[in-house]
């Protein structure tokens, strides 16, 4: 038995979410496993991304907002001559082109064009909602609507490796930021096209992927334990936050 009532669980959770499950999912089991319904995340990520998950337990939902405005940082491969509509690789494929010959100089050369500030214009396969209904919905029945560009910054965007027709990369960026649209503007300007393979979150503000626990470990683990775990919310985020 637990010493501590479930209820009275309270702090930053950090989770590595699973492939194929979404934020809510893990939400869902979360909720299942510590019988506590005030539970949220700050940061979604799509059911193919895994990586850092914030998860905020009880009281520390109310600092959601700040833990969501810090930078991300991920891990990523784009393949090149296939464009996908959700720009992923969990949509339909809209076109193959052959890729062209190129080598490493010439795609961290493309790469450094997408540094500093810009605009960037959300993908339709994206929950971000106009008239109160979500673009993917709308995306879903074959329709396109103009969305607004939105502020971003790329502090860092780096070639790992390059064996076509995959890229794997790193990217430091602000919160907002559609990491598979790089990856298809990316594409784009390569002269092929491209869409985001595989992503994996390895930072979020300070928290790093070495701090998080999968998912399934965290459900094998005792009450006690999790509580254990729990980054209290004082040093989550800083007192201006609080």
């Amino acid at each position: 038995m637990s010493l501590l009532p479930p209820k009275e669980m309270e702090g930053v959770l950090l989770v590595d979410k699973p492939q194929g499950l979404t934020s809510h999912d893990v939400v869902y089991h979360l909720r299942r496993k510590l019988q506590i319904k005030k539970i949220g995340h700050a940061g979604t990520l799509d059911p193919m991304a895994t990586g850092v998950l914030v998860m905020l337990i009880g009281k520390a939902t109310r600092i959601s907002q700040y833990l969501m405005s810090v930078d991300k940082v991920y891990e990523g491969e784009a393949t090149l001559g296939v464009v996908t509509d959700s720009q992923d690789a969990e949509g339909e494929v809209m076109s193959t082109q052959p890729v062209p010959e190129l080598t490493e100089a010439r795609v961290r050369e493309v790469m450094k064009g997408f540094l500093g500030d810009q605009y960037q214009i959300p993908p339709m396969h994206s929950a971000i909602k106009i008239g109160g209904v979500p673009l993917y919905k709308l995306a879903r029945k074959g329709e396109e609507v103009e969305r607004e560009p939105r502020f971003i910054r790329i502090a860092a965007f780096n070639l790992l490796s390059f064996a076509t027709p995959k890229i794997t990369f790193d990217l430091h960026c602000t919160k907002g930021t559609y990491v598979r649209t790089v990856a298809a503007d990316l594409g784009q300007k390569l002269g092929c096209g491209a869409h985001l393979s595989a992503l994996r979150r390895t930072g979020s503000g300070k928290f790093t992927i070495g701090q998080c626990l999968p998912l399934e470990q965290i459900e094998a683990l005792s009450l006690p334990e999790i509580q254990k775990r729990l980054i209290p919310v004082y040093e989550a985020a800083p007192s201006v936050a609080l």
